[in-house]
């Protein structure tokens, strides 16, 4: 099993801080740490699974393991997982984050991360996100939540926690779905194919999680960590880039420019009920792409069991990933449905999706249906 979620019951707890990194930074520490662009992100060279040396180079992107030349059982834990976080690992946490977040807090479906990776060399591996939740805010580790892994690349014989229990298709790409349980859950998304690269808001995933009953919405995100398990071998291994934000929009530098929220309100009614929807379509676009978020309102006087929201686009926008909703786009035309957990609407009530996007050219708000 790849027991990424193990490292929490090892030696993992204990946390060395170097400082933070200005010019590159070497850790060669089992557990040392430091960070980088002021303090937003924390770097760790986390060497919890074996006693052979390992180093990383912290660079102020991200970080490479420049020592290592590990060797344990592919059937058993990993020798290490360095990475690069946002939140808190042991108590030690990045500075300005808004975690540990309850996943029912509206910002939590803005949270959008980025990564970008290398992989030079060979060994036996897994390049993966750890993503923890837990049914209390807190900051010391892990109690009995879920560990959310995302495997976007591996190489060698290694396979996640538990074992396969379906596919997800999920921030434009398809992933084998794995399950196990070592005081909690651990559900790991393998990209099928892998890749080096991928953006994704963590809220895609945790509610695919939910939906299959191993998760839960009253839980707190507590911290999105970016790295590699090496089994075999390791040195050469890079995170190159590492991104998190946290106000919907996606990790890019340009700052975005907002537009006012636009509403529809058509008399259709409620896809399986007896009420009304409205819409509300606010959007973040920064020149070449953009976030947006969309508002399903019942105005009617009886709940939603169910709805669907649907528009056009005038463009050549093309939606790259999704949230709170499964959107699929033909053309230029959409459609949004709701997820198993929240399509059931009360009178009066909401609930909100978004959906990340690129184009070029114009990019007009378009009229949307709600049924």
């Amino acid at each position: 099993m790849a027991a990424a979620g193990l490292l929490v019951a090892t030696g993992a707890a204990i946390v060395l801080t170097t400082g933070a990194a200005q010019a590159d930074t070497t850790i060669c520490e089992k557990y040392g740490s430091t960070t980088i662009q002021g303090g937003r992100y924390v770097v760790m060279n986390n060497v919890w699974g074996t006693d052979q040396p390992q180093c990383i180079n912290v660079t102020s992107t991200g970080f490479s393991i420049s020592q290592a030349n590990h060797n344990v059982p592919t059937n058993g834990a990993p020798a290490s997982y360095p990475a690069v976080y946002y939140g808190c690992h042991y108590a030690n946490c990045s500075s300005g984050s808004i975690l540990p977040l309850r996943v029912s807090d509206s910002r939590f479906a803005g949270i959008q991360t980025s990564v970008g990776m290398s992989f030079p060399g060979s060994g036996q591996w897994d390049a993966a996100y750890d993503i923890w939740f837990d049914p209390t805010a807190r900051t010391d580790g892990q109690n009995t939540g879920a560990e959310i892994m995302v495997w976007v690349n591996h190489a060698g014989a290694p396979q996640p926690v538990g074992s396969r229990v379906g596919t997800a298709n999920i921030a434009g790409g398809t992933w084998d779905v794995w399950e196990g349980n070592i005081g909690w859950n651990v559900i790991s998304y393998v990209r099928n194919p892998g890749t080096n690269s991928v953006s994704f808001a963590p809220s895609a995933f945790f509610n695919d999680a939910v939906s299959r009953g191993y998760a839960q919405t009253s839980w707190y995100l507590t911290s999105i960590q970016a790295g590699f398990e090496p089994w075999t071998g390791g040195q050469g291994l890079a995170v190159n880039t590492f991104s998190v934000t946290t106000n919907g929009q996606p990790p890019v530098s340009t700052p975005p420019v907002s537009t006012p929220p636009v509403s529809t309100s058509p008399s259709t009614p409620g896809g399986g009920g007896v009420g009304k929807c409205s819409v509300t379509y606010t959007k973040n676009d920064w020149g070449s792409g953009f976030t947006a978020d969309v508002k399903v309102t019942n105005t009617g006087s009886s709940a939603l069991s169910a709805w669907t929201v649907g528009w056009t686009f005038s463009g050549n926008q093309h939606i790259t990933n999704s949230w709170n909703a499964n959107v699929t786009q033909s053309g230029s035309g959409v459609t949004a449905k709701n997820m198993p957990y929240n399509g059931t609407i009360p009178p009066g009530g909401s609930t909100t999706f978004g959906f990340q996007a690129t184009y070029s050219g114009s990019n007009p708000v378009p009229s949307l249906t709600c049924s």
